[in-house]
């Protein structure tokens, strides 16, 4: 397992099973007969975060250099993107309201300099939704983590 959240939608968590592809979604209401939804999604999964709703997590596929969407609230695959950029590293990636597109969750990359910016918003800004929008040069060689806060003009790899 790469990573464990949990929903913001039903008593379940959200597993990542790395070398799999597969997403689990885990209903843990009756512990001793815990349910398990399994959502193919792409090999190789790492980390991931939550988009700024709490509904969509977004996790890196590093060796394939794709983000994987999944809708919890319809406990489905949403997306599959292309990140533009070598092995994505986004630690629980960063959400921000970006100007031009609204709504945008962004990843760093382990391999090269490249931020991906990707846009989540599908109700407001459908032709922009699980997108890379923008592509940021960062000032180094590759990044593990990014990190950004409400209140702050900053995004920090």
């Amino acid at each position: 397992v790469a990573s464990i959240v949990a929903s913001h939608f039903a008593p379940e968590w959200v597993l990542n099973i790395k070398e799999t592809g597969q997403v689990w979604l885990v209903d843990y209401t009756d512990p001793n007969c815990p349910g398990i939804k399994m959502i193919e999604a792409e090999r190789f999964l790492h980390d991931g975060g939550w988009d700024s709703t709490k509904r969509y997590f977004l996790v890196a596929a590093n060796a394939r250099n794709k983000i994987a969407v999944i809708d919890a609230k319809e406990k489905k695959l949403t997306a599959l993107i292309n990140t533009g950029g070598i092995k994505p590293h986004p630690g629980r990636g960063a959400n921000w309201v970006d100007p031009e597109f609204g709504p945008v969750w962004a990843t760093g990359h382990i391999g090269d300099s490249v931020v991906s910016v990707i846009g989540t918003d599908p109700v407001n800004h459908p032709d922009s939704a699980w997108k890379v929008v923008r592509t940021i040069s960062a000032l180094s060689s590759g990044n593990l983590f990014i990190k950004t806060h409400p209140n702050s003009k900053w995004v920090w790899l």
